[in-house]
C-alpha cells in the first residue's frame, strides 16, 4: 500500500535523530520519532526501541499489509494493522532503565501540539490519584483538544490489583481471546498401523520439526515430570506427563533434560494457558486425551506418536472471551464511571518486533525472529486494536468529538460469543463476564462507524464531575491545568456516559433496597425521522425504570434526553449483578447497547 508523500499540513512534529536513529528512518508512514528522558540516565539515547513493545502496539494500530508474516511458522499469512494506512508518529517515553512521570507528560503533550488525532498509550500508573497521574494529566490536554486517547486496563487480573487508565475521559480497554490456536499434530501409532488417531494440542515450539515415530513413555514415577534426576535416567521417547496442576514446573524440568525426544503436558482446560513460548518439543492436550493416549498405551506393544509442529488452527473454539490476565473494574480512581469501556484482542497477538530482539527460545538456545514478528499477550496488545478502529473513525467522521468515538465503540460492541451466549471469563472459571472484566463487550469496528446514537461530552461535564469529587481547587487545576474552569456551574458524578454503575455496601442489613437515578442526552447521529424505543434488560433481583420510553429525531444531530432509575438491594453476598439498557430503532437499523452494572464498593479490591 502506497502513501501520499505530503504531510498533512497540520502536523508540526519532527524525526528527532539520536542513537542508532537518524532523520531519513522516518517516511511517509512513520513520520515523528521523540524522545523524553529527562529523569533516566540512558543506554539507548534516542527514541530506538529497544524492548519490542513499542514496535509491536504501533505496527497493531497502524502497520501496512505484510505478507507471508508468521512467528516461526505460526499464524502464518498476511498480517496488517487496524489502519494500515494511518500514519504514525512515535513517542518514547519508557526506557530499559525505567520510567518517570514526568516524561510521560511530556511525550503526550509534546503529541498534542505536534498535531496527532489518536493517542495510543500500552501502560499506566497503579495506586495514584488523578492528579498524580501524568496519563490522566495529559489526557485531559487531550481531550480538550478532540484527541481521542486509548489506553491499557492492565494485566493484574484476578489478583487483588484494580485496572489502572481508569480516567473518565480516556478509552479504557480490557483484553480477550480469540479463535486463533497455535498447536502441533500428535499421531498416535506409526504408518504401520491401518487406524491412527490423531490429537491437535497446544504448542509453540520454534522449530520446523517432526518428532517421528518415537516411543511413548508413561508410568505414574516418571510421569510426575518433576525430577530432573529421574527423567536424565529415562530411555530416549516421548514422556507423557500427568495433569499434577504444576505445568510451568513440568516445563521446566524438562526443558533442562536432553535424552528426551519430546513430551506430553496435559491439563482439565489447556485453554486457559496462554503459551506464549515452548522451548521443549512438546505438545499441551486435554486430560480427556491424556486418557486415551494412556489407554493406547496400556493396549499396544509398541506405542509410538509422531508430532508435527507450527500448526495454526482458527475458527475451531468459541470466542471472544475475557483473558484471565486482564485488570478488572471499578476504576479506583473514578468508581461513579464504569470501567473498562471496551475489550479487544489481546491473547498472542502477531504484530512487529525489533530485528535484534530474542522471542523464543529452544533449550538454552536462544532464537531470533527471522521473520521480524512476535506472538505476546497483554492489555498493551489490545490497546492499539482500539487505538486502530478509533482512527478509522476519526477518518470517517471528522465531526466527531472523542466522547462520541468512545460512544460509538461502546454502544456497538458484542456482549456474545460466537455461540451467540454471553462471552465468557476465563479468569472466573468461564462463567458469563460482567462488564467490568469487559466492559461494554467485545468492539466491533464495522458496527461502529454507525451506531446510530452517541452519548457526547465536553471538557465542563468532566470539571463538574471532578467537582464532585472531594478534590481542592489546587488538585483540579493540576489536572486540568486551567484556570478557566470552576465549580461554580453544577458539579455531578453523573456523567453523560453509555453505561451505568450503582453500588452498595455489602456490610449493611441485607434486604434493605437502595435507589440510584441518572440523566442521559443521546445525540442522533444516524438518519432524520429516527425513531427509537427502550429495551431493558434488568439485572437479577433489580428494578430499572427508563423515560420517556420513546425518543424520536426529527433530523441528525437532534438531541433528546432520558431518566433511568434503578432500585436495588444490598445484596450480603457481594455480587455483581448487570444488565443492560438498549435503544432499538424502529427500522431496526441501530441497537445503541449500555451496560448496568450494580456492584458492591468492595468490587476490584
Amino acid at each position: 500500500m502506497t502513501y501520499n508523500s505530503k504531510l498533512p499540513s497540520k502536523w508540526k512534529g519532527t524525526c528527532q535523530e539520536g542513537q542508532d536513529f537518524n532523520s531519513s528512518l522516518c517516511n511517509s508512514k512513520l513520520i515523528g520519532a521523540r524522545y523524553f528522558n529527562k529523569g533516566v540516565t540512558l543506554s539507548m539515547n534516542s527514541a530506538r526501541d529497544t524492548q519490542g513493545h513499542g514496535t509491536h502496539t504501533s505496527s497493531t494500530a497502524a502497520g501496512n499489509y505484510v505478507e507471508r508474516a508468521s512467528f516461526f511458522g505460526y499464524a502464518d499469512g498476511v498480517a496488517r494493522g487496524m489502519a494500515p494506512r494511518a500514519r504514525v508518529a512515535m513517542y518514547k517515553v519508557i526506557w530499559d532503565e525505567g520510567r518517570y512521570a514526568s516524561d510521560v507528560l511530556a511525550g503526550m503533550d509534546q503529541a498534542v501540539a505536534d498535531g496527532v488525532d489518536i493517542i495510543s498509550i500500552s501502560m499506566g500508573f497503579d495506586e495514584v490519584p488523578l492528579y498524580e497521574d501524568p496519563v490522566a494529566i495529559a489526557s485531559f490536554g487531550a481531550m480538550e483538544k478532540g484527541i481521542l486517547v486509548s489506553s491499557s486496563a492492565g494485566n493484574v487480573g484476578l489478583r487483588g490489583g484494580p485496572l489502572h487508565n481508569g480516567i473518565p475521559w480516556v478509552l479504557t480497554v480490557a483484553a480477550g481471546n480469540f479463535d486463533r490456536t497455535y498447536a502441533a499434530s500428535l499421531t498416535l501409532g506409526d504408518n504401520k498401523e491401518k487406524e491412527q488417531h490423531v490429537i491437535v494440542g497446544r504448542s509453540m515450539f520454534p522449530l520446523n520439526a517432526w518428532v517421528k515415530d518415537e516411543t511413548l513413555i508413561y508410568n505414574k514415577t516418571l510421569s510426575k515430570c518433576d525430577s530432573l534426576k529421574l527423567l536424565s535416567e529415562a530411555p530416549r521417547g516421548i514422556i507423557v506427563c500427568d495433569d499434577t496442576g504444576f505445568l510451568d514446573d513440568q516445563m521446566d524440568v524438562i526443558d533442562s533434560v536432553t535424552n528426551l525426544a519430546g513430551a506430553i503436558f496435559a491439563s482439565k482446560d489447556p485453554s486457559r494457558f496462554d503459551l506464549e513460548s515452548m522451548s521443549c518439543p512438546g505438545v499441551l492436550i486435554s486430560t480427556t486425551e491424556l486418557d486415551t493416549i494412556i489407554d493406547y498405551i496400556k493396549s499396544s506393544d509398541n506405542p509410538t506418536a509422531t508430532i508435527k509442529f507450527q500448526q495454526t488452527v482458527t475458527g475451531k473454539e468459541v470466542a471472544p472471551s475475557v483473558a484471565d490476565y486482564t485488570s478488572r473494574g471499578p476504576s479506583p480512581n473514578c468508581p461513579a464511571v464504569l470501567k473498562p469501556d471496551v475489550m479487544a484482542p489481546g491473547s498472542l497477538v502477531l504484530a512487529s518486533w525489533i530485528p535484534n530482539g530474542y522471542t523464543a527460545t529452544v533449550g538454552t538456545n536462544t532464537l531470533l525472529s527471522s521473520e521480524g514478528f512476535h506472538l505476546i499477550s497483554g492489555t498493551s496488545m489490545a490497546c492499539p486494536h482500539a487505538s486502530g478502529v478509533a482512527a478509522l473513525l476519526r477518518g470517517a467522521h471528522w465531526e466527531w468529538s472523542h466522547a462520541a468515538i468512545r460512544s460509538a465503540m461502546m454502544t456497538t460492541a458484542n456482549e456474545l460469543d460466537s455461540s451467540m451466549m454471553p462471552i465468557k471469563d476465563v479468569g472466573r472459571n468461564f462463567t458469563a463476564a460482567s462488564p467490568l472484566a469487559m466492559g461494554a463487550g467485545h468492539v466491533v469496528p464495522n458496527k461502529a462507524m454507525d451506531p446510530g446514537l452517541v452519548y457526547d461530552a465536553a471538557p465542563q461535564d468532566y470539571v463538574s464531575l471532578l467537582c464532585s469529587m472531594n478534590f481542592t481547587r489546587s488538585q483540579i487545576m493540576t489536572i486540568t491545568r486551567s484556570k478557566g474552569y470552576d465549580c461554580s456551574e453544577s458539579s455531578s458524578l453523573d456523567l453523560n456516559y453509555p453505561s451505568f454503575v450503582a453500588f452498595y455496601d455489602k456490610n449493611v442489613t441485607t434486604g434493605v433496597m437502595l435507589t440510584h437515578r441518572f440523566r442521559r442526552v443521546v445525540t442522533n447521529v444516524g438518519g432524520a425521522g429516527a425513531r427509537y424505543e427502550v429495551k431493558v434488560v434488568a439485572p437479577e433481583g433489580v428494578k430499572v425504570a427508563v423515560w420517556p420510553k420513546s425518543l424520536a429525531f426529527e433530523k441528525k444531530n437532534e438531541q433528546r434526553d432520558y431518566n433511568v432509575e434503578i432500585v436495588y438491594p444490598s445484596d450480603g453476598k457481594g455480587r455483581v449483578l448487570y444488565g443492560s439498557i438498549v435503544w432499538v430503532e424502529e427500522s431496526g437499523k441501530h441497537a445503541v447497547r449500555s451496560p448496568i452494572v450494580v456492584a458492591p464498593t468492595s468490587a476490584g479490591k
